[in-house]
């Protein structure tokens, strides 16, 4: 009851403080201070004084755990041949699985040994054949590994490890993640004044200067293609649609800076752009419900954009490497929605 009237209270003070006239200021502060004054006097001389009293008796019946535990019987396990290091794991493959660039693999132990186990360690190679690296060590029997290369094999083994060493490799399972990429925008890392909507599928600004937002996905090789559909377009901007670092800056257009490639197109025309510089003016533009895809090519190294389904303008960018995420810039006048999973176009010019 004292904390409701203190804060409609200070609701009150806060009202007055608005008060632009000084002469009506000055004809309620006064009353107002000493009520103020009041309400900390009744705090500070304890009128919050507890009406029980802090001692409580606890009575706790211990009876039956003590005659639990005077039954206990220890005894120190035997093993004929002596401790050793535990026996190789059973990868199990109901549990083994992909889901876009991510593997699951689940495993259990396939004979008990002398020392219990204290954790696992899980392999996998490059998805191209090549070594093995550990990418999970511990004591879970199921793991996820995030982050693989689309369209790749991979190769997985588990072995298990205790006090006296580390045991044999289980058999060997492969997996293979998804011929295409599916994926949607990533809220985590757009810019503030990016909304994202229908399952993070779909994009709408609030500013009238373009906002960068990246999708969900990361490549380093293989070939992906997936498009943006125009869901509004309002006074002719120019949004742009590409890929980009990580890294890239958000509150520009994208292409400005040296960690994006990008094609920027309005309603007439477009323009290749990289570290904020303008090439291959390309006549031909969007409106509402256009589609601008986005080739990316790994394998040659290049970009390469799209519009309605036909190649726009010459191969956009080469000699491309690293890592790279989807991304698009826009302002309040665009929305769009990310289409993904999408076969790579065959109508390539030369």
């Amino acid at each position: 009851m004292k904390l409701r009237q203190t804060t409609g209270m200070m609701e009150y003070c806060l009202e007055v403080l608005k008060e632009n006239d000084p002469s009506g200021f000055l004809q309620i502060s006064d009353a107002l201070i000493k009520r103020v004054t009041s309400s900390q006097d009744q705090w500070v001389k304890g009128a919050l004084e507890p009406k029980v009293g802090p001692d409580f008796d606890l009575t706790l019946n211990t009876d039956s755990l003590m005659q639990t535990i005077l039954q206990l019987d220890f005894c120190q396990g035997k093993v004929e041949s002596g401790p050793s290091v535990p026996a190789a794991p059973l990868l199990q493959l109901e549990k083994c699985c992909t889901r876009n660039n991510s593997a699951t693999l689940g495993w259990r132990v396939s004979v008990p040994t002398g020392c219990p186990i204290e954790g696992y360690i899980l392999e996998l190679d490059d998805g191209n054949g090549g070594q093995y690296r550990e990418v999970y060590v511990g004591k879970e029997t199921v793991c996820t590994v995030d982050g693989l290369h689309f369209n790749s094999s991979y190769n997985a083994r588990v072995k298990a490890y205790n006090g006296i060493g580390v045991g044999p490799y289980s058999k060997t399972v492969v997996l293979k993640t998804s011929d295409v990429a599916w994926f949607t925008f990533d809220p985590t890392s757009a810019h503030r004044d990016i909304t994202l909507s229908n399952e993070n599928q779909t994009a709408t600004c609030s500013s009238y200067d373009d906002r960068v937002v990246l999708g969900t996905a990361a490549f380093s090789k293989g070939t992906h293609y997936w498009e943006v559909s125009i869901d509004r377009y309002d006074n002719h901007p120019d949004p742009a649609f590409g890929v980009a670092r990580i890294n890239t800056m958000k509150e520009m257009m994208l292409g400005k800076d040296d960690k994006a490639w990008a094609m920027y197109v309005d309603n007439n025309r477009s323009w290749f752009m990289h570290n904020n510089s303008h090439t291959n003016r390309a006549e031909g533009g969007i409106t509402k419900g256009s589609t601008v895809g986005i080739l990316l090519d790994l394998t040659k190294r290049t970009l390469t954009f799209f519009i309605n389904k036909e190649q726009h303008g010459p191969t956009a960018f080469e000699n491309l490497d690293g890592v790279f995420v989807p991304a698009v810039s826009l302002n309040r006048n665009v929305q769009v929605t990310l289409l993904t999973g999408l076969e790579v176009p065959k109508n390539l010019k030369q």
